[in-house]
């Protein structure tokens, strides 16, 4: 897939402002720090499009990519952070679980994990939350660049045993430095486009 075109189209915080054109929707979740807005740059093709902060947990809203005019890659706040308060935390968590519980739109989640570290408590329930939607995953090994050859394997084992995935759900190793996975994430995207046609 060549992407020919992209930009932020809509900003969400309730059910009533999602785009009604009914285009397949592609979520992306994952910890504060984990590099979300890196991967949506990476993917798109793009320096800047979504905005690299130096203070994690900036993002608040749903924030609808608009791609090729065929598809929607949203952004949700990064979770996990210390510094958002518990009030925030819980009004951010259900406006993403408003967004998942009944929306046909939406074909499949990308969870970006970092690829260095075990998955963390919060990840695990991430993906425990997802499962409890019966959503299909694919779990992004963020970083991993980062991590020796040596350690690959021993990291990769680390993620599948925390994690306990689900038949069906993958892995992709992915790194925004020197763009590892990203065909292979378009080509996901590309086949549930496909399929809805």
């Amino acid at each position: 897939m060549k992407i020919s075109s992209a930009k932020l189209d809509i900003i969400a915080v309730r059910r009533s402002q999602y785009p009604t054109d009914g285009k397949p929707e592609f979520l992306l979740v994952g910890r504060s720090n984990v590099g979300k807005s890196s991967f949506i740059n990476t993917i798109l093709n793009q320096k800047s499009l979504a905005r690299i902060s130096s203070r994690p947990g900036k993002t608040q809203t749903l924030n609808f990519y608009l791609v090729n005019d065929t598809f929607y890659l949203i952004d949700v706040p990064g979770y996990g952070y210390a510094a958002v308060n518990h009030d925030e935390q819980k009004k951010m968590g259900m406006m993403i679980e408003e967004y998942l519980e009944k929306r046909e739109e939406m074909k499949r989640v990308f969870m970006l994990v970092d690829f260095r570290i075990k998955p963390t408590e919060d990840d695990v329930l991430m993906y425990q939350f997802l499962k409890y939607y019966n959503i299909p995953v694919t779990i992004v090994l963020t970083k991993v660049d980062k991590v020796s050859t040596s350690r690959k394997e021993h990291n990769l084992k680390v993620i599948k045993d925390t994690l306990n995935l689900a038949i069906g759900d993958d892995l992709v190793l992915f790194s925004s430095v020197n763009k590892i996975g990203r065909d292979e994430i378009l080509k996901i995207i590309e086949n549930f486009i496909i399929e809805t046609i």
